[in-house]
């Protein structure tokens, strides 16, 4: 992967996400933890920092909301900014730490993200990587050799302790 950052237009994502979209008609809480899930899959495999996006400017009184869940920043926007407005001005924070990839289907967004040095990738094209990401994790885990057990993983815990009172006697 090039990028160091991913940030994901939320609702942006939703939308074009046939079995997210389905999801959202029934609860769109579910399909956002969905969402999140899969994009913190797909950053620890890839190393890299992730952060999703929803709109909330409809919110009235609604503040700005960051939370980290399985390591990926959500935020929710303000009342009166949108998830395009903090998308671009983390783009501009980011930029100069790092290669900032921004996930969304939104031609002007694209634009606006490359115009501030940042790459853009489409919904759909970020559905295929985070599949192939989920194959590639799929494989690696098949390859791993089975774990190797050590004898004091197969002690009880009273002849664990008892050895080792024994050990630091001498």
């Amino acid at each position: 992967m090039m990028e160091d950052f991913l940030i994901v237009d939320g609702y942006n994502v939703i939308n074009n996400w046939e079995e997210l979209k389905k999801l959202s008609g029934e609860s769109f809480e579910h399909a956002r933890d969905k969402l999140v899930g899969m994009v913190a899959n797909y950053a620890g495999f890839y190393g890299i920092e992730a952060m999703v996006v929803f709109d909330a400017h409809l919110v009235k009184g609604g503040i700005e909301k960051l939370a980290l869940v399985n390591g990926v920043k959500v935020i929710y926007s303000k009342e009166g900014e949108t998830a395009d407005m903090v998308i671009e001005r983390t783009i501009s924070s980011l930029s100069r730490k790092g290669i900032v990839c921004v996930v969304t289907s939104d031609w002007v967004e694209q634009q606006l993200t490359l115009g501030k040095g940042g790459i853009r990738l489409s919904a759909r094209e970020f559905w295929h990587r985070v599949n192939e990401c989920g194959l590639e994790t799929t494989r690696a885990t098949k390859e791993l050799p089975a774990p190797r057990r050590l004898i004091h993983q197969l002690l009880e815990e009273d002849v664990r302790e008892t050895l080792e009172k024994w050990r630091r006697k001498k």
